[in-house]
């Protein structure tokens, strides 16, 4: 009955792709997905994929005109739908024939005569998520619905074994007539329901629960097998707008079966723009680009990749023309051409050498470094001029004030000596070029005095084993794990024991001294590790063992620091998260679009939009031993680095794969401190005064300090404040904002920060005004101006226009053109934004 049941629904499913329209096209050869099947037990079954197969590439999926066969039909049975099914123990060929083509399969049927004895974690959970009966909406809040609370996605079986079947007495399950079981009315409909039908009585799931009490309504056991991993088939899928693709997810248990789990499956779709997915697995694909789908099981996630070309006429050989300069370019072409995205041509160097000054030092070229390199005649003047920045005293402050955002720096959060020897710690590792691996073991592993050792301010800042755990795994590994706090994580594997046992590294942290109060003392601390202290995990009443993600626990009574350990795991070549994110925050910094966005969401659920690149790029960066600088210098002297910003047809909508270099509007601090270069009028920072503060607001930070000189966010400044700048409160890019808005237009066009600067009696208006009036050429200054502002001479047009407005002033009146002048270039798109 149970067999039967399965096939019908299974067979629903793969006619809704027969309705689709998917038809068997005579290209390529015919593959069958997986490759090859073992079944176990009499239950068990297996949804075939029936798949073009064009050199290795997996394109649509053939649904019409098919022909199943078996070899053995008393060993192994397959329906017309590609499902197989046991019958008795041996080995069987399946052949699937479309047309003049088929496909073979070897399947193996084992343990086909003894009866499936269903299990309450393996089987009955992943109904009741597959249901939606433990969601946060329904039983899985946290006080239940109805006097019966779950688990959040089934996160504690025995916790959840004993509400369904001996809380109140046992009165959910009946033994002896389990249809007529509260566990199974309720969602069947057979009696009244808040969350409606959820289980209907001729469905698998409803068999699988009634035989489950029928059995005996067994626990939840230690000698269950686990789920060790899941995969999604086909893995990688090559589609076109309008075809339709089933997804089946195989999940490999700790005894080595392997099991079709499709139905109780989790389905999402990373990017809707480019296909959906609905919750039997089959895949719509909508628009061109690449999609991935995610599967969630038994706290576990896969991902597949669909990609959908772009209806663009390009040119065959366009892309054998592209001659890659490293392992970026070749996994970028290699994208550019499987989507069918024609690249930009490079930029013009006057683009160049403003777009590598801003995305490397944090400031524009000045007109001298500008009209050096425009004039420069040697092929490899761009590599020469990337050497040079990256050995810039700017380029230390630049990536200063990029790790102080990670490392949320903050003036309202620690005091201002604490602040001093923390900017300091980071500016001479970046200043020595430490390898990043280097500084942050450093920071994990520190101890001391929080004004003789900076790193320790990393633990001022978060203080309880709790924030620890979540403030390092998300600045170093770009990984959210608030959630798995109170319970196993939606979105990702963590469980809540895994929450435990890492936060459990930190549980021997201890300081002495200030305590968090601004108010009193001077702010040192002194932080150093005890040798006994355990984290109790909620749940259990009991510490879990100290044990870093996925990694090995180390024993109770170790008594040496156990962030030595932790350490040891976070930065090891082999850490699968550590190498990508910083990576990923590298590239994101230079391109304004991370490989995975957001750019410190690395979870598996949230996939990078080309794989490829982001492995062989963090494979890079362990090769080079996390020397930053290294892979800066691959990106900068790339092609795809240097491709211009202007769309060619066919590119216009892509927005993830770098056919063209993608206009972003420039961060607070830089874009201030261009527009102080520019002018010649420094800025003089303020310090926000919090309660107790021993300084002065006007004596921190000399004038001509610039902004991304800045200690910390806890400056008075309206400017950076209304362009978006980090206050750094919390581990996460978000607090960031580069989105223009309408404010900032008005600040640009009427605020005082430019104007100011423009009417200033010291600045570089009234500088050139001053010679303008002792017979500078008109030309000259028009020129100085836009190199000094766009890092590029002017067009003859726009020469012609502001020569002619100067020249025909009177005298008296063209200080105020030298600063319109000004004023429009300052305001314009093109310096406000980096392209």
């Amino acid at each position: 009955m149970l067999t039967d049941i399965f096939q019908k629904l299974r067979g629903v499913t793969f006619a809704l792709l027969l309705l689709s329209g998917a038809s068997f096209a005579a290209e390529g050869k015919l593959t069958i997905l997986p490759s090859q099947v073992t079944l176990t037990g009499s239950q068990a079954s297996q949804q075939l994929l029936l798949q073009r197969d064009e050199g290795g590439l997996l394109r649509q999926q053939v649904t019409e005109g098919i022909t199943w066969t078996s070899s053995q039909p008393e060993i192994a049975e397959v329906s017309t739908a590609g499902i197989v099914t046991p019958k008795s123990n041996g080995v069987a060929t399946l052949t699937a024939t479309a047309g003049d083509q088929m496909a073979t399969v070897q399947v193996t049927i084992q343990a086909a005569d003894l009866p499936r004895p269903w299990t309450f974690r393996n089987d009955v959970l992943p109904i009741l998520s597959k249901a939606g009966c433990n969601m946060g909406a329904c039983h899985g809040a946290l006080a239940g619905k109805g006097g019966f609370r779950l688990s959040l996605r089934g996160y504690d079986p025995q916790t959840d074994f004993f509400n369904v079947v001996k809380q109140d007495r046992g009165r959910r399950v009946e033994f002896s007539d389990p249809g007529r079981s509260l566990f199974l009315t309720k969602p069947s409909g057979g009696l009244p329901h808040k969350g409606g039908l959820r289980i209907p009585t001729d469905s698998r799931d409803y068999a699988i629960i009634a035989d489950w009490i029928a059995q005996g309504a067994a626990a939840p056991a230690e000698t269950d097998p686990s789920v060790k991993k899941i995969e999604i088939l086909p893995s990688r899928v090559q589609l076109k707008p309008g075809h339709k693709q089933q997804m089946v997810l195989l999940a490999y248990y700790s005894d080595d079966h392997v099991e079709d789990v499709s139905h109780w499956v989790k389905w999402t779709s990373a990017n809707d723009a480019v296909c959906q997915v609905n919750d039997n697995g089959v895949v719509t694909v909508v628009g061109p680009g690449e999609g991935a789908i995610t599967g969630w099981f038994s706290s576990q996630i896969a991902v597949a990749r669909v990609t959908v070309p772009f209806a663009n006429d390009v040119p065959a050989d366009i892309y054998a023309q592209l001659k890659p300069r490293n392992f970026i370019d070749e996994e970028v072409n290699r994208q550019l051409q499987r989507l069918n995205l024609p690249p930009s041509p490079l930029c013009d160097d006057a683009t160049f050498v403003r777009r590598a000054y801003l995305d490397t030092i944090g400031l524009p070229p000045t007109d001298e470094e500008t009209q050096a390199f425009l004039a420069d005649v040697s092929a490899d003047k761009r590599d020469k001029l990337i050497d040079k920045l990256l050995a810039r005293p700017e380029f230390v402050d630049y990536w200063t004030y990029k790790w102080s955002d990670v490392l949320m720096l903050n003036g309202t959060l620690l005091r201002p000596d604490a602040i001093k020897a923390y900017y300091k710690w980071v500016h001479t590792h970046v200043e020595k070029n430490t390898p990043w691996d280097a500084m942050v073991r450093e920071i994990l592993t520190a101890t001391g005095s929080s004004f003789d050792n900076g790193a320790t301010n990393f633990y001022a800042l978060f203080q309880s084993p709790e924030d620890m755990t979540e403030n390092a795994c998300q600045a170093f590994m770009g990984l959210s794990l608030a959630c798995a706090k109170c319970h196993n994580h939606p979105l990702e594997k963590w469980t809540n024991d895994q929450y435990y046992g890492m936060a459990n590294l930190f549980s021997r942290v201890r300081a002495k001294g200030w305590g968090g109060d601004l108010r009193n003392g001077d702010g040192q601390r002194t932080l150093f590790v005890v040798e006994t202290g355990e984290l109790v995990q909620p749940r259990t009443g009991q510490p879990q063992p100290p044990t870093p993600l996925d990694g090995k626990p180390i024993p109770f009574d170790d008594l040496t620091d156990r962030r030595v350990h932790l350490a040891n795991w976070m930065v090891a070549p082999e850490n699968p998260y550590f190498a990508k994110s910083i990576t990923n925050r590298v590239w994101a910094n230079f391109f304004g679009v991370g490989l995975v966005e957001s750019i410190d969401d690395m979870r598996v659920s949230n996939p990078a939009s080309n794989e490829e690149l982001l492995n062989r790029a963090a494979a890079y960066v362990v090769a080079e031993k996390f020397n930053l600088k290294n892979l800066m210098r691959e990106i900068l002297r790339s092609q795809t680095y240097q491709r211009s910003s202007v769309t060619v047809p066919g590119n216009e909508k892509d927005l993830r794969f770098y056919s063209r270099y993608f206009p972003r509007r420039l961060n607070a601090e830089v874009l201030h401190d261009s527009v102080v270069q520019a002018t010649r009028v420094p800025t003089k920072f303020e310090q926000i005064a919090f309660p107790g503060a021993d300084f002065q607001k006007t004596d921190f930070y000399p004038v001509g300090t610039r902004a991304i000189q800045l200690y910390d966010a806890a400056v008075d400044s309206y400017f950076l404040k209304t362009f978006g700048r980090n206050q750094r409160n919390i581990v996460c890019e978000c607090e960031r904002s580069n989105e223009p808005s309408m404010v900032q237009v008005l600040h640009l066009s009427n605020g005082s920060t430019i104007n100011d600067k423009l009417t200033d009696a010291s600045g570089r208006a009234a500088e050139l005004s001053a010679q303008l009036q002792n017979g500078m050429a008109a030309e000259t200054l028009v020129d100085e101006a836009y190199l000094s502002c766009l890092s590029r001479y002017p067009t003859s047009h726009e020469r012609r226009e502001f020569v002619t407005q100067i020249e025909q002033a009177a005298v008296p009146e063209r200080r105020q053109i030298v600063e319109d002048l000004f004023w429009a270039l300052l305001s314009s798109r093109e310096f406000v934004f980096n392209h």
